[in-house]
């Protein structure tokens, strides 16, 4: 497969041209011209230069990697039928779809737009984090940069000590099972040669925690509606967390909020508040 370059240039002007700066939670301004969005602000949407936008739109430069697609249709907000679309004109084979976990259909992403105030994420059906908002990368860190198993908080709970930390003690005992039931829940829908099944086997022999728990076969444990974290910042917070599921790619929004008036509410607004980038 070759890229044909003059029509990925213009199906890229053409959806940045159809995106408002409110679809995807900026402001509009007094003084705007463009029509849609402008080159830098999809370029820090995509996560790329816009020097990379400009050639692709003026078709040159080279030909994006497929995680550079993966970030290109989160950015423009594509249904799959259009990012199979995109990944076809630049030359790549389309993901397939019974595996396919890592785009963010359109309607969690609007949302997910207008909560840059508020702690919230994009998990897959494996604990893997897909996005965040800046709020969200302040309570938790960045939870996409793992790779590997180590992506899902599955694994890195039962795996890697440190993946605790954030947690207050009084939750880990019930988050172990919580964990467990999840992924055996996952392992089932999916299939022996699924990816919650290998995450399954690869700890079995690694945690003996793991192992005993996944032997008691528990399935349908729901998270509880508050969780307790212990932020290296501010200290103790308690949170109730909010989830919005997507049935068509078995992802979830996950919002964080707290009680008005509580210390666990002034202590969410330092959060966004350390969150928020330095005015220029």
């Amino acid at each position: 497969m070759s890229i044909d370059r003059e029509a990925l240039a213009v199906f890229l002007r053409r959806r940045r041209e159809a995106l408002q700066p409110e679809d995807v939670g900026l402001p509009r301004g007094s003084r705007r011209r463009t029509r849609g969005l402008r080159r830098e602000e999809l370029a820090a949407l995509c996560h790329m230069s816009t020097d990379y936008l400009s050639r692709l739109e003026q078709r040159r430069g080279p030909t994006p990697s497929e995680q550079m697609l993966v970030s290109i249709a989160r950015g423009l907000h594509l249904t799959r039928d259009e990012r199979d679309h995109l990944f076809l004109l630049a030359g790549s084979r389309p993901p397939v779809r019974e595996s396919d976990g890592e785009h963010i259909g359109p309607g969690l992403m609007r949302i997910l737009d207008r909560l840059q105030d508020t702690p919230a994420e994009v998990v897959t059906e494996l604990g893997e984090t897909l996005r965040q908002t800046p709020p969200g990368i302040a309570l938790t860190g960045d939870l996409t940069a793992f790779s590997g198993p180590s992506r899902s908080i599955g694994y890195r709970w039962f795996a890697d000590v440190r993946a605790r930390e954030l947690y207050d003690p009084v939750d880990h005992e019930f988050l172990s099972r919580l964990w467990v039931s999840g992924l055996r829940e996952v392992a089932t829908r999916r299939g022996p040669g699924s990816r919650a099944a290998h995450l399954a086997e690869l700890l079995a022999p690694r945690s003996p925690e793991f192992r005993a728990l996944w032997e008691r076969s528990e399935v349908g444990l729901r998270p509880r509606e508050v969780k307790h974290f212990l932020h290296p910042e501010v200290g103790p917070l308690a949170l109730a967390c909010q989830s919005l599921h997507d049935p068509d790619t078995s992802q979830s929004l996950l919002v964080y909020t707290a009680t008005p008036g509580s210390e666990s509410h002034e202590k969410l607004q330092l959060l966004s508040m350390l969150a928020a980038p330095a005015p220029r």
